[in-house]
């Protein structure tokens, strides 16, 4: 399990082209280009595994805006630890 910034832990250039690519999708969605899936094809991704990779990003952004829209609650036992990992972009 990863805890802290995925850029400082080391990863092989896969798995850190994709978790650079699913921050991207969720952060700034809009900005996702063909060079952005081009990185995946040239890290070792098949279309296959692109679309996963879009799939659970989709996925959890989903998920947290439909917790978020409904005002749930992290128990204790999941919120972060740094309140600068809670994925908060607005700003406020």
């Amino acid at each position: 399990m990863l805890s802290g910034d995925y850029r400082a832990a080391g990863l092989n250039q896969a798995d850190r082209a994709m978790l650079d690519y699913a921050v991207k999708l969720t952060i700034r969605p809009a900005s996702v280009t063909r060079e952005d899936a081009d990185r995946l094809r040239s890290a070792g991704f098949d279309d296959g595994g692109l679309h996963d990779i879009c799939a659970v990003t989709a996925y959890y952004a989903f998920v947290n805006r439909i917790a978020d829209g409904l005002g749930v609650e992290l128990e204790p036992r999941f919120a972060p630890k740094d309140p600068d990992a809670s994925g908060d972009t607005s700003g406020s």
